[in-house]
């Protein structure tokens, strides 16, 4: 396992970090690092560790979504 980036607060947003980055890799997107190992859980763990990987913000992303919401109702 790779040890998680210190701009990072917990092991649990490393592991959630490299969860999703997992789903969009096993959906077909190309890998950002050159690994020997195939599996995708792998793969993701090492691009989050070498900072490869966006921080995902779950709170911002479900901010984002209802303000969309909310303009579809005024319409």
């Amino acid at each position: 396992m790779y040890k998680f980036p210190e701009d990072l607060e917990s092991k649990y947003r490393f592991v959630t970090l490299a969860s999703k980055r997992a789903e969009q890799l096993q959906s077909g997107a190309p890998a950002r690092v050159t690994e020997i190992n195939r599996k995708v859980t792998v793969i993701a763990q090492a691009e989050v560790a070498m900072g490869h990987v966006d921080v995902w913000n779950r709170e911002a992303e479900e901010a984002e979504a209802a303000g969309s919401m909310d303009e579809e109702e005024e319409e």
